[in-house]
């Protein structure tokens, strides 16, 4: 069973899946993604696969019969599919050469313009879970996109944001974040020749990294091609350098910002950009979403930005340093 359920209190939807209750935890033998399991193609560099346990179908079931007055169902209506970074297991996205991470950036964008085209679309989110520390089931290198019917309250907020910014002051938000790491400075990652990255001086994670297009663009699909290779070597070096830092593989959540792709909110104001939250806030220690955080959305960052960005900026130039050309200085 799988419907969305109405939440009156925030106004938003809940997803319930009750069909991934049963889903494979990491298998100790045998990977559906890997050659030679027979559900995907014996050579490939990146793929597509169609979730086989998703939270939203083309063809939803009917939702149960159970609402009544404020509470309102409707059919889980939408597409949920698999990104495989490699073919390689054990392979994961900043041992890729730059060249590979150039064919994962145009898959995501394929997907992204060929799900936009369902008018039932509202959002295309993008997104990869790494680690036993955020939940990932299966260890083979790979991302998510889910195509939802409605836009997320996150981004509805983002969105809203960005409309008041710039009736108020005619610029754009994310325009003018830029300018504000730019001109500040110690919270700078580094730069490319079309992307900054950098910790915010609100991220509520202790190394969450945003790594935000430099022109005011709204999706992948408004991308050059010189703009997406670019697009790869930010997320090489900032990922390389994560697992620089506490010499292991640095766990995080990433999500890619885009416009809606569909609806009212279509037409909004937006700014590209792509959000890390990774949960460590030293090598093995969880910074945990305690009862502040989930229960009245009141983050609290137990570390100082401005320090976070000191470790992470140096661990980031010592990966660039074994990187050959793909670490070479664009800024």
């Amino acid at each position: 069973m799988a419907e969305l359920r109405f939440n009156p209190l925030l106004r938003d939807w809940t997803m319930v899946a009750a069909n991934r209750q049963n889903r494979p935890d990491m298998p100790t033998s045998g990977c559906a993604f890997c050659p030679g399991s027979g559900k995907v193609p014996e050579h490939y560099t990146v793929l597509k696969y169609d979730n086989d346990f998703p939270v939203l179908s083309p063809h939803p079931p009917h939702p149960d019969d159970v609402a009544t007055g404020i509470y309102q169902t409707a059919e889980a209506y939408g597409k949920c599919e698999v990104i495989l970074y490699s073919s390689e297991h054990t392979t994961t996205l900043p041992q890729l050469p730059l060249v590979h991470i150039r064919a994962l950036v145009d898959l995501w964008t394929q997907r992204m313009v060929e799900l936009a085209k369902d008018p039932k679309h509202d959002y295309v989110l993008i997104f990869e879970n790494r680690g036993p520390e955020v939940g990932v089931t299966m260890s083979h290198p790979h991302g998510q996109i889910y195509a939802y019917p409605f836009v997320p309250q996150k981004l509805r907020v983002e969105l809203d944001s960005f409309r008041h910014h710039r009736e108020q002051t005619g610029h754009c938000l994310m325009c003018d974040i830029n300018e504000e790491e730019q001109s500040f400075k110690q919270r700078m990652l580094f730069s490319t020749e079309y992307f900054l990255c950098y910790l915010p001086f609100f991220t509520d994670f202790p190394y969450g990294a945003f790594i935000a297009s430099r022109s005011h663009k709204g999706s992948l699909a408004e991308f050059s091609d010189n703009e997406k290779t670019d697009l790869a070597r930010a997320l090489k070096w900032l990922t390389a350098g994560m697992d620089q830092m506490f010499q292991r593989e640095f766990p995080y959540m990433m999500v890619l910002h885009q416009k809606p792709v569909n609806g009212p909110l279509a037409r909004e104001d937006f700014h590209f950009h792509i959000e890390f939250y990774p949960p460590l806030r030293s090598r093995d220690h969880i910074k945990y979403l305690a009862s502040s955080e989930t229960g009245a959305w009141a983050p609290a960052n137990p570390r100082r930005v401005e320090d976070a960005a000191v470790e992470l900026r140096q661990a980031i130039a010592q990966a660039r340093q074994g990187m050959g050309e793909e670490g070479g200085d664009n800024r």
